[in-house]
């Protein structure tokens, strides 16, 4: 199987509303470094030959200036600035994406990503075209209806993670169809074009910062790495 282009497109739109701060979640600092940080060079050590390209408001190419000059030497990276939904801010990211290409799509806020992961989503890109990483649910969860409310089998439903992981062939025609507000995240939009979505072993370590929990919990698993 061959090589591909490697195309990151990380996704940092996020403000700081649910972290209770004025500065937005990707920029506060987690043991040392801003979030964003440790995102970006997650995908900058997978792969020597890794693009990144970063979608965020214009508003915030300053605050990510000031994240790259932590790196001694600056990777492969793209500011490209966001749309008004992560959908627009995905399509706006795509655009430098070219052909030929694994192109993942990651959270900004994910900055616990294994290198392992990255390398494992590849993979399976590269065999089945897409790789969606998931885990378990570990909680009873139940069906809300109005006032009627029942138990569901869990074993049924999966936490979806990113990267979310597609050969560019797949992408890329997905998000020239016309934004649908059930887009809400790029599996659905390829999947409305009619592939098959392949799941993959994620990591419960790669959690989402979206509130001051997440990131005290962010600073206890990076510590023990």
């Amino acid at each position: 199987m061959k090589e591909r282009n490697k195309v990151a497109i990380i996704v940092a739109g996020g403000s700081g509303s649910r972290m209770q701060s004025a500065v937005p979640k990707q920029f506060l600092d987690l043991n040392g470094k801003p979030v964003l940080y440790h995102t970006i060079a997650a995908f900058a050590g997978a792969y020597a030959d890794m693009r990144i390209v970063l979608v965020l408001p214009e508003a915030h190419f300053e605050s990510a200036e000031k994240v790259l000059s932590h790196f001694a030497r600056r990777p492969d990276i793209t500011l490209v600035k966001g749309g008004d939904t992560r959908f627009h801010s995905v399509k706006n990211g795509l655009q430098q994406a070219g052909a030929d290409a694994v192109v993942f799509v990651h959270d900004g806020v994910r900055p616990l990503i294994s290198t392992a992961l990255i390398r494992s989503c590849y993979e399976a890109a590269l065999q089945y075209g897409s790789a969606i990483p998931v885990i378990d649910m570990k909680d009873s969860i139940r069906e809300v209806q109005g006032d009627v409310n029942r138990a569901v089998d869990r074993e049924k439903y999966k936490i979806i993670q990113t990267p979310q992981t597609f050969l560019s062939e797949v992408l890329l025609p997905a998000f020239e169809l016309p934004y649908d507000p059930l887009f809400t995240d790029e599996a659905t939009v390829a999947e409305r074009l009619g592939h098959r979505i392949h799941l993959v072993a994620g990591e419960e370590a790669n959690i989402k910062i979206t509130k001051p929990l997440d990131l005290v919990i962010a600073a206890a698993l990076l510590g023990e790495r």
